[in-house]
């Protein structure tokens, strides 16, 4: 990277330098033209400094925004003259994260910088988890498999005295998750009964559950600011032989891209070979996603298992795999496991029976 200096407004980007998790802020980074570290800021609102001065990193400084910028003269001279302090002539913008308004705010008061976009320059780092970030996605992984049993006990216990829906189960897992000490959920859970399991990505209804019902629950929690992701079907005790045979089609193809998943394997690779069994069973055209996706502070990240991921898969990165068959007024399926990719395989972090 040939750019010393960092604007950082990506909210996970500034998590993971600095540790600083509220809502308004952004960092500047100044590194060394060795390559070490420099100066670091990170700028924020009176809301917020009392919490950051007691959980952000050491080595970085708070400023104040509405100290530093009482109107927008203030704001020009005050971002300029540090700036020139730090001979900053050239600055990596995150540009994929920025507004257009936002970019050109930053544009404006900086007229004799040259912004360059370092899109992805982070994120590639934070790619490679450390053994701390590994501990918490994995117990991340632990508090939503507690979850996904309780819940799972409910929709089997159920005795249909009175209706289940969709959006009490997952209230219920978000509930669940809080007391499992998540602090949030990963994303909203998707909860589909019947016919309503061959939407990828259903918003949970007002839907009952039926007796024959298959039910789809993908779920994930945060623990620490690191996300997990699973996904299990849930099948009616006196499954159809069809609805079977598509489930364990689905598992084969999971499987296939979890052993094929090791370092140096590009996720194109991986993802093909859970693919091309689907394929081959005729059900191609009903399985339209990619096969998988990074994770940690954000649900989706690098790596990912797609057609058009040429990038090795690189170790001690964590990636889903979680291919699916979707067939529009009968169901859907989809597994979903997260593993961890090591030099001569993988780990499978997910232990909920499949």
């Amino acid at each position: 990277m040939k750019h010393h200096s960092f604007l950082i407004t990506d909210k996970s980007n500034i998590r993971y330098l600095s540790n600083f998790t509220g809502s308004s802020g952004f960092m500047l980074i100044i590194n060394g033209k060795s390559g070490k570290s420099g100066k670091k800021y990170l700028f924020t609102d009176f809301r917020y400094i009392e919490h950051a001065q007691k959980t952000i990193k050491k080595g970085i400084e708070i400023v104040d925004i509405a100290k530093m910028w009482r109107n927008k003269a203030d704001l020009k001279k005050n971002w300029q003259n540090l700036l020139k302090s730090h001979s900053i002539k050239n600055l990596g913008v995150e540009e994929g994260e920025l507004t257009v308004s936002r970019y050109k705010r930053f544009k404006k008061i900086s007229p004799k910088v040259k912004f360059k976009d370092i899109s992805g320059h982070f994120e590639e780092i934070r790619e490679i988890k450390t053994k701390e970030e590994i501990a918490l996605i994995t117990k991340s992984q632990r508090i939503n498999e507690k979850v996904f049993l309780e819940i799972e006990k409910i929709i089997k216990n159920h005795n249909f005295s009175r209706p289940l829906t969709e959006i009490e189960i997952a209230w219920k897992i978000k509930e669940l998750g809080f007391k499992e000490s998540s602090e949030e959920v990963s994303f909203d859970p998707i909860v589909s009964f019947g016919k309503n399991s061959s939407i990828v990505h259903h918003s949970p209804t007002k839907a009952k559950l039926q007796k024959n019902d298959i039910v789809l629950i993908d779920m994930g929690m945060k623990y620490h600011g690191y996300c997990s992701d699973m996904t299990r079907m849930i099948l009616p005790k006196n499954a159809p032989p069809f609805m079977r045979e598509i489930y364990d089609l689905v598992l084969k193809a999971q499987m296939a891209g979890i052993n094929a998943i090791k370092a140096g394997t590009t996720g194109a690779k991986a993802d093909s070979l859970s693919r091309k069994i689907i394929e081959k069973s005729g059900y191609g055209e009903q399985y339209g996603h990619s096969g998988g996706h990074g994770i940690g502070l954000d649900i989706h990240e690098i790596p990912s298992l797609a057609e058009s991921y040429k990038k090795p898969l690189r170790e001690n990165s964590i990636i889903t795999v979680e291919p699916g068959i979707y067939l529009p007024g009968k169901f859907g399926v989809r597994i979903e496991d997260m593993v961890l990719v090591t030099k001569k395989g993988n780990i499978c972090l997910t232990r909920v029976d499949k």
